[in-house]
C-alpha cells in the first residue's frame, strides 16, 4: 500500500499515446453535438416538419411585398414575438385570417391569430406565459401584458383518423385533426381568410385566391357551400355579417342555399349564437347586417322575437333608432353596452306582454311577470348572459319611475346607478314616437337645472298618500294592577 503510493509521488508520468491525445473537434461537430443535446425539440423532427409542408407552399401562390404593401409596422409586438418565438423553435407560423384580410383592406386588425405546424403542447413549451384552451378544437393563448395571441395548429380534414365528431345533420362537434399548410387552408371558411402573411419573408401565401376575390370586393365560402354550411351553420351568420362589415358583395353560389338550410342554426349551440350576434350587432354596422338578415331570411328565430318586432312599424322604427345609436357610438371610438343593445331589442315584446299582464295585476308586478316571460322566451334559442339579463331588467324597470315627477321621486331617480342607461333608453322611446317628446325634454332640463329650478319643476304629487300603520300595542302594556 505504502509502496503505490510511493510510486504515484514520485515516479515520472507517462506520455499520452496517440489515441489519448484530446480530439480538437471542428465547428460542424460541436454543432451537432449541441444539436443532440437539445431536450424538446429535435433538429430531426422539424426537418420533416419542415419538408413536409414545403411541398404544400408549392400549390400556393407566393404574393411579394411589391404586390400586396403589407405594412409591417401595423403588426403588433406580441404578434411578431409569437412569430418569432416559433420560428426559431424550428416550426412554421403565419399570421392568418381575419387580421391578414384587414391589413389588405388597409384597416387596422382588432386582433392577431397565428397558425402553425407546432401542436399545442409544443407551443405551450415554447412560451412560458401560455394555456391550451377548447374541446371543439384546442388551441393556445399566448399571454402578452393585456395583449393576448391566439394560436392554432394547422387543421387536417375532419373526415380522417383522429379526435373528430360530426352529429347526424353534419355539424363539427370536435374537431381536434391536425394537418398541413395546404390541408389547413382548405379548411378556413372563406377566400379572404385563408390568406397566410409571414412577416419575416413578408410574403402572402394564398391557396383559394383569396388576394384576388378581396381585390374584386367578393365574399366566397371554400369548397361546397352547402356542405360547408352543414359543417358549422354560423357561417350563414358570419356570410352577412362580413359582407356588412367589410362592404363585400356575397358571391352568388355563396349566398344561394342561405334561405333554404337557415333552419340549421336551430342545431347550433345557444351561447354559440349569442356570442355571434353579440359581433354583429357591435360591429360598427348593425343597420347593414339586420337588412342583409332580413333579405337572406335569416332573422326568423335569432331573437325570437325581432321578426316580430321588425314587421310592426313602430317597433321597427325604435330598433333601428337603437341600432344606428350603437353603430354611431363605435365608429365615433366610444363603447357599447350590450346590455342596452338587447333591452331595446327586446323592449316592445315587454311593452306587449306587460299590457296583457297589466289587465289583471298591478302596473308593477305586471311589469316583472312581463320581463321574465320575455327573457325566458329568448334563452331557448340565444343565452343571453345573466350579467346582462339582469341589466336589461334594471333599464326596463326605471321606465315607469320617469313618470312619477313629483315629490321626492325625480331626485331619487337622478342617483340610481343605471340612470344614465335609463335616460338614453328614455329618448329613444320619445324619438320612436311610443311616448310624448315632453317627457324626455322633461328629464334633460330636470338633470341640467339646480336645486332650486328643480324644485320648482316638480309637479303636484296627487298619488294617493299610503295610510301609516299603525305600531301595534305591546301585549299587557295597559292592563291595570290587581289589587
Amino acid at each position: 500500500m505504502i509502496k503505490k503510493l510511493l510510486d504515484k509521488i514520485f515516479k515520472p508520468r507517462k506520455k499520452k499515446t496517440e489515441h489519448e491525445k484530446p480530439i480538437h473537434h471542428s465547428s460542424e461537430a460541436l454543432k451537432q453535438q449541441s444539436k443532440k443535446k437539445r431536450p424538446v425539440l429535435s433538429a430531426k423532427k422539424n426537418t420533416k416538419k419542415t419538408a413536409k409542408n414545403a411541398g404544400n407552399q408549392d400549390l400556393a401562390e407566393v404574393i411579394p411585398f411589391k404586390k400586396h404593401q403589407i405594412n409591417r409596422d401595423l403588426l403588433t409586438n406580441a404578434a411578431l414575438r409569437t412569430i418569432d418565438g416559433l420560428q426559431k423553435a424550428g416550426f412554421e407560423a403565419y399570421i392568418v385570417g381575419g387580421a391578414v384580410r384587414d391589413l389588405l383592406l388597409n384597416r387596422n386588425p382588432k386582433d392577431f391569430d397565428v397558425a402553425t405546424d407546432a401542436t399545442p403542447e409544443e407551443v405551450n413549451r415554447i412560451f412560458r406565459r401560455s394555456r391550451i384552451i377548447g374541446r371543439r378544437f384546442r388551441l393556445v393563448h399566448v399571454l402578452f401584458g393585456n395583449e393576448t395571441i391566439e394560436v392554432s395548429t394547422f387543421r387536417g380534414h375532419h373526415q380522417a383518423e383522429g379526435d373528430a365528431h360530426t352529429n347526424e345533420s353534419g355539424r363539427i362537434l370536435r374537431d381536434n385533426v391536425f394537418g398541413n399548410l395546404e390541408e389547413d387552408a382548405t379548411r378556413r371558411d372563406f377566400t379572404a381568410n385563408a390568406l397566410y402573411y409571414d412577416p419575416t419573408s413578408q410574403e402572402v401565401l394564398d391557396f383559394h385566391h383569396g388576394f384576388a376575390d378581396i381585390q374584386a370586393g367578393v365574399l366566397r365560402i371554400i369548397g361546397n357551400p352547402e356542405t360547408r354550411y352543414k359543417e358549422d351553420p354560423v357561417r350563414m351568420l358570419r356570410v352577412v355579417r362580413l359582407s356588412a362589415k367589410l362592404g363585400l358583395s356575397i358571391d352568388p353560389a355563396t349566398k344561394a342555399p342561405i334561405a333554404k338550410m337557415a333552419e340549421l342554426l336551430s342545431d347550433v349551440p345557444a351561447s354559440r349564437l349569442f356570442d355571434e350576434m353579440l359581433k354583429l350587432f357591435l360591429s360598427g354596422h348593425a343597420i347593414e347586417s339586420v337588412t342583409a338578415l332580413r333579405k337572406q331570411h335569416l332573422h326568423h328565430g335569432l331573437l325570437p322575437m325581432l321578426d316580430v318586432v321588425l314587421e310592426q312599424p313602430l317597433g321597427e322604427r325604435f330598433v333601428m333608432l337603437a341600432l344606428k345609436n350603437t353603430d354611431d357610438r363605435i365608429l365615433s371610438g366610444k363603447s357599447a353596452n350590450p346590455s342596452f343593445l338587447f333591452a331595446t331589442l327586446l323592449w316592445h315584446e315587454v311593452l306587449t306582454a306587460w299590457n296583457n299582464y297589466k289587465k289583471d295585476n298591478p302596473p308593477i308586478p305586471a311589469l316583472h311577470m312581463a320581463m321574465n316571460d320575455v327573457i325566458a322566451t329568448q334563452a331557448e334559442k340565444l343565452a343571453i348572459h345573466n350579467r346582462y339579463t339582469a341589466a336589461m331588467k334594471e333599464i326596463w324597470g326605471l321606465q315607469p319611475r320617469f313618470e312619477q315627477r313629483a315629490g321626492k321621486r325625480p331626485f331619487g331617480l337622478l342617483a340610481n346607478p343605471r340612470y344614465r342607461a335609463g335616460y338614453d333608453f328614455l329618448l329613444l322611446r320619445c324619438e320612436s314616437g311610443e311616448i310624448p317628446v315632453e317627457l324626455g325634454e322633461w328629464w334633460t332640463r330636470f338633470a341640467e337645472a339646480e336645486n332650486e329650478e328643480r324644485t320648482a319643476m316638480l309637479q303636484p304629487d296627487t298619488a294617493p298618500k299610503k295610510r301609516r300603520k299603525r305600531k301595534p300595542k305591546k301585549p299587557g302594556g295597559n292592563t291595570s294592577a290587581i289589587s
